[in-house]
């Protein structure tokens, strides 16, 4: 976008889904960014009243920094559209459909991505039984940043209880998902190039969970995997594979589970996409960018470069 110094970019950031916090601080580290490199930022804290908000404002870009429902399930990207106002990330159906791990699941597997098997269930109906020999992972349909995940081991004699109580709040429907034992890899796509691969190692916790991703020091990021070269060109390749069949735009994340337990020719099995990868200081996007070249102010004047409507 030439004259990017005068652009004026909408930060569009909090809202109402459990993601809140992140959002808040993914952005308010792109807005400092983005002031930085020269662009005149707004930080919009999004409730229900955004769109006369931005009909009053007037942005050249929105920045859609929000995770969770409302944000990153094409909602916000419906209401962008209405507006004529270009934005960052990807559009309407294909958020939608990427924030559907089923559905974007089913997407992937017509595209040659390998997957763990999974199935649909209703959240009370797997919480009385066991509907997968264990291990496995139960996963909300529809959340984020690991928000509902349970991980059952193979000693665990009953599913979760928590899937039965009166207080789960992830939706009557989850995915029970085969659990792939192994390493916890992701790569980021940004345009049409898939930049390297990320080995994440969570640090005294169970999995990648909430505290992982955004607490610091609670997880390390080994950037470039420590990978045989074949691995990570698959990786790549099935993640640039995985933005292009759902018809992401701008930057996405896939993330990976590798089983090399019995050597190098093991199990790579793709678990998901992410159209709103987290920009905190913590986050996962930024690290592989900058050990592609890319620093964090010159990742994001891209993003608002390639900010479009009718993605």
């Amino acid at each position: 976008m030439s004259g990017f110094m005068t652009t004026h970019v909408a930060m569009l950031m909090g809202g109402f889904s459990s993601e809140r916090p992140v959002s808040l601080s993914s952005g308010n580290a792109c807005a400092d960014a983005l002031e930085a490199e020269g662009f005149r930022v707004t930080r919009i804290d999004v409730a229900r009243d955004v769109a006369s908000v931005l009909r009053e404002l007037k942005p050249d870009v929105a920045f859609n920094a929000l995770h969770g429902p409302f944000g990153e399930d094409g909602t916000i990207q419906g209401i962008l559209e209405f507006l004529t106002i270009p934005y960052t990330h990807s559009g309407v159906l294909a958020s939608a459909l990427a924030m559907n791990k089923e559905k974007a699941k089913i997407v992937a597997k017509a595209a040659g991505i390998p997957l763990a098997e999974s199935r649909l269930v209703d959240r009370r109906e797997a919480g009385r039984a066991h509907v997968m020999t264990p291990p496995y992972v139960v996963k909300p349909v529809a959340e984020g940043s690991s928000f509902g995940v349970l991980i059952v081991r193979e000693d665990h004699a009953h599913p979760p209880q928590e899937l039965t109580g009166a207080e789960w709040a992830f939706g009557e429907t989850v995915m029970i998902e085969r659990y792939v034992h192994g390493r916890e890899l992701t790569c980021a796509v940004m345009g049409d190039v898939a930049l390297g691969v990320c080995e994440i190692k969570s640090n005294d916790h169970a999995f990648y969970d909430y505290e992982s991703k955004y607490s610091p020091g609670g997880s390390t990021h080994i950037v470039p995997a420590d990978l045989p070269a074949h691995v990570t060109a698959k990786v790549q390749e099935h993640s640039l594979a995985a933005h292009r069949a759902l018809g992401c735009r701008g930057v996405t994340r896939s993330d990976f589970r590798y089983d090399d337990r019995f050597g190098e020719g093991g199990e790579l099995a793709w678990l998901e996409i992410n159209t709103q990868p987290g920009m905190t200081p913590t986050s996962l996007v930024p690290d592989i960018a900058r050990a592609a070249g890319h620093s964090f102010g010159e990742l994001l004047s891209w993003m608002v470069g390639d900010a479009s409507c009718a993605r």
